[in-house]
C-alpha cells in the first residue's frame, strides 16, 4: 500500500514548429569548409513557443561543435502563412518532421567566406 499522493499530470502544451536562421562562427570540428569564416543554417525547430525553439536549437548546435552567434526567428507555420509567405511542400514536410520528432531539422547550411556575415550579404541584394 502506497500512501504517497499521486501528482496530477500536467496537460501537455501544444508544440509548434518555428523557422529559425542561425548564424554560426568558426570552431574546431564544426564541419564547415576549410576556408569558410562562418555560415548560416536554416532550421525548423519544435517548441511550445519561439523562445524554447531557439534555446533547443542553440543547445543542439553547440553539441554538434558549431558556434551559434545570432538567431533570427521567422515565426511558426501559421504566423508565416498569416504574413503571406509562400511555403513549398518540401519545407512543410521538414516542418512536419520536426514536429513529429520534437526536434530540430537543419534544412540548409550556407558557408560564408572572407568574413562576410548575413547583414553584409543582405546589403548587397
Amino acid at each position: 500500500m502506497n500512501d504517497t499522493p499521486q501528482k496530477p499530470k500536467k496537460p501537455k502544451k501544444k508544440h509548434y514548429v518555428y523557422t529559425l536562421l542561425v548564424e554560426v562562427g568558426r570552431k574546431d570540428g564544426d564541419g564547415l569548409p576549410k576556408k569558410a569564416t562562418g555560415g548560416a543554417l536554416m532550421c525548423y525547430a519544435s517548441g511550445v513557443d519561439e523562445a524554447e525553439a531557439v534555446r533547443e536549437t542553440v543547445a543542439i548546435l553547440k553539441q554538434a561543435d558549431l558556434a551559434p552567434l545570432d538567431v533570427s526567428g521567422y515565426g511558426s507555420l501559421d504566423e508565416r502563412l498569416a504574413e503571406g509567405h509562400d511555403i513549398p511542400d518540401e519545407e512543410r514536410e521538414l516542418m512536419a518532421r520536426a514536429l513529429a520528432e520534437n526536434s530540430v531539422v537543419i534544412a540548409q547550411m550556407t558557408p560564408f567566406y572572407d568574413g562576410r556575415r548575413l547583414d553584409d550579404a543582405a546589403g548587397e541584394a
